[in-house]
Formats: structure tokens, sequence, C-alpha cells
């Protein structure tokens, strides 16, 4: 669990990285990106020491350095392959997304039991029966597989996943799946994302509206 936080901090300090370089900026400081993360500079410094980069008291550390550096252990160089079980709306627009803005992943096939969508090309993905999983992963290099199936058979899809050699889940159906240790599984139910968003954002403004009214009772 520590080091897939470790990662995924990395991940998010590679993401506003280039950001910045793309705007021009070509050094940073620890305590610009904590600023921008909401992390301890010591943190910051603390995971930096994962890549091996070495920042200096005037300039701080060079951008470009501290994304390859990063890219190095969490984008392997022929870019990062996967499938997708479900060829629905969520499906397309996984392909979609990918394909458009981020051409380091490369989609390999994906996968559905609609003979409306089988054998056709589905955002520019040629989509194969679901009963043909293993056979087709079994002749490629498959390093995640993308769960956007209805709730019912997500653990199904998982399985097959799992048993096809495939050490990389994203489950994006509303239902917890189980995988061997050995498996990595990152379940991603938008639905509770969106119910934690309306909570706070519910209590930070009843929070305002009980200081407004102690403000008012005091004064």
């Amino acid at each position: 669990m520590k080091e897939h936080k470790s990662l995924e901090r990395l991940i998010i300090y590679r993401l506003l990285l280039e950001n910045e370089y793309q705007d021009g900026m070509r050094h940073i400081f620890s305590h610009q990106i904590a600023e921008k993360t909401g992390n301890s500079a010591a943190q910051i410094r603390r995971d930096l020491m994962q890549v091996k980069v070495n920042g200096n008291a005037k300039n701080g550390y060079e951008i470009k350095e501290l994304i390859d550096a990063i890219k190095a252990i969490s984008e392997p160089k022929n870019g990062i392959s996967f499938v997708v079980v479900g060829a629905g709306n969520l499906g397309r627009a996984i392909l979609n997304y990918f394909s458009k803005l981020f051409p380091q992943f490369i989609a390999i096939a994906c996968f559905d039991i609609d003979p409306e969508k089988i054998n056709h090309m589905i955002c520019g993905v040629y989509c194969y029966p679901l009963d043909q999983f293993s056979k087709v992963v079994s002749t490629k290099t498959v390093q995640i597989g993308i769960i956007a199936v209805p709730p019912q058979g997500a653990q199904v899809v998982a399985t097959e996943m799992a048993n096809s050699g495939i050490k990389g889940i994203v489950n994006f159906s509303s239902t917890p799946i189980k995988a061997p240790k050995d498996v990595f599984i990152e379940n991603m139910d938008i639905r509770i994302i969106f119910e934690k968003a309306a909570y706070f954002a519910r209590n930070s403004k009843n929070a305002k509206k009980r200081m407004k009214q102690s403000e008012i009772s005091n004064g």
C-alpha cells in the first residue's frame, strides 16, 4: 500500500510537471510542487529521492529531468497496452479518450457480447466476442485490463483477465472485484466519487452557514 501511494504521488507530480513545462517553466522547487499538490515539501523531496534526481538551492529541480526520471519507472518505453471489456458508452469513451489524448496508452482490443458490436471497429479498435478473450489475449502483450461492463458481469470478467495473465485491472463497474494477490486492482466506481464530492460540498456549505449564523448571534 505504501509503494502504491508513493507511485500515485509521483505520477501526479509528473502530470503537474508536464503542464508546467508546456507553459515554459524549466525549473521548480519542492515547495512549489507542494503548493500545487497539497503535500508537504519534505514529502515531495522524499518521493523524488526514489527517482534519483537531485535539486539545488539556487534553481530547484530541472523539470524535464524529473519528467523523464518519473516516466522511466511509471511508463514502459513501448507504451502501456490495455484491453477493454465492454464496448458500450463507457467503454467507447475510454477508448476514445486515450486514443486522442494519450497515445502512449495502446488499446490492443475490446470485447463485447453484443452481436452488433462484435467484429466491428470501435473507436479504431477491433471488437472481439467475449468468449474469445483468452485466445486473443494469449497472442498479445497486455498489461492492463479495463472492465466496463454491468456490475453483475464484473467478477467473471476479472477472473478471466487474471487467468489470462493480466496483472493490472481497472474496474469501472459499481461492484468490487477479487483477484489473486499478484494482480493489482483499481476500483473506479464513479458513483462513489460523485457521492463523496456531494457530501463534502454539502458539509462545506453547511459549515459556512453555521459560521455565519454564529457571527450574527455573537455580533
